[in-house]
């Protein structure tokens, strides 16, 4: 009997303790993989969940596993695996053992082990979908350019002085932007590994950074055209014009660091230190402020989805996921317990 009430205890704590990071749609939208700070990696079946006759265990689950001792800090989808990165090496999972409630590594790609700025941790991925390379970029400082087919590092990219924390591709250009921790956003030539091919540092524009000492940066977005990018973090969010590098449109959230922004139509949504999900003109007004089940906004994961409605999941310092079909409201929370 002890040993019940001590397991539900812990489970209990565990559970207040709660961080997901990272979210990932499979690429048909049928399923959704999250991951937390203790490791553990949750499927949940959004089939299922988004019908009409969805019920309270539709909510919770399909499937857990273990996948690291420490965090899972993002993820990222192909048609065939899932791909999870945080504190050691990245692994890859087929969807079908997955699925099958049979996970096991079917491939890793080993990241650098470097002790001067946080060592392996790697805390952002994004993948080309045109030639399959992946991209990543952590502890280090370092973005990795990785050939999915062989395995290896094929090119680094060097220039920040601190972690990575955020990264997105252009659209119509072989380039590639990253945030980090020492302020700055970086724009990189990906056919050409070496230094940045622009540099923008908000927390030295006197707009951005505001009454703010942090410069931290905690996410990028490149727009759809290539014409804009969205930055912020510890100065203001921001959108600039990649052309002038110079920025143009301040979103103020008061209190709200942000974590995570995407585009999204004539709009941009972003999330962070406070518990709302913040939807913008791009003018810089504010359309809806919409609540959230979590205190801090970590990741907001958007699926487009194939001629159905577009889904959105924001996830936090919390064991819940909420669920934005009409994106204007909550429409339910997934359950990571």
């Amino acid at each position: 009997m002890s040993i019940n009430y001590e397991t539900q205890v812990q489970e209990e704590l565990k559970k207040q303790n709660m961080n997901i990071f990272a979210q990932s749609f499979s690429t048909d939208g049928k399923y959704l993989a999250t991951g937390n700070n203790f490791g553990i990696v949750a499927i949940y079946h959004m089939s299922g969940a988004l019908s009409s006759s969805a019920n309270e265990n539709s909510f919770k689950p399909i499937f857990k596993f273990k996948v690291f001792d420490g965090a899972v800090y993002t993820m990222v989808s192909t048609d065939s695996v899932l791909i999870c990165a945080g504190w050691g090496d990245i692994k890859a999972y087929k969807w079908t053992d997955i699925l099958q409630k049979e996970p096991k590594v079917v491939w890793l790609l080993r990241v650098p082990h470097l002790d001067n700025l946080g060592g392996n941790e790697t805390n952002a991925m994004v993948l080309n979908p045109k030639d399959q390379t992946l991209y990543s970029g952590g502890g280090d400082g370092i973005v990795y350019s990785w050939d999915l087919e062989s395995g290896t590092n094929s090119r680094s990219y060097t220039g920040h002085k601190d972690y990575i924390q955020a990264l997105s591709l252009f659209h119509s250009s072989d380039q590639l932007a990253s945030a980090a921790e020492d302020g700055s956003v970086r724009i990189w030539d990906t056919r050409t590994p070496g230094q940045a091919v622009a540099l923008m540092e908000p927390f030295k524009n006197e707009e951005c950074s505001q009454a703010s000492n942090k410069r931290w940066l905690g996410c990028v977005q490149v727009s759809p055209s290539d014409d804009w990018l969205v930055c912020g973090g510890g100065p203001s969010l921001a959108l600039w014009h990649l052309r002038s590098l110079a920025p143009t449109t301040l979103f103020d959230a008061p209190q709200c660091h942000a974590y995570s922004a995407h585009f999204n139509e004539d709009t941009v949504i972003s999330a962070g230190s406070t518990p709302h999900v913040y939807h913008w003109n791009l003018s810089g007004s504010l359309k809806n402020q919409v609540p959230c089940s979590s205190t801090t906004i970590y990741n907001i994961e958007i699926h487009q989805g194939n001629g159905t409605s577009k889904v959105m999941c924001a996830s936090g310092s919390s064991s819940q996921v909420d669920v934005y079909t009409n994106f204007g409201y909550r429409a339910f929370s997934l359950d990571f317990s």
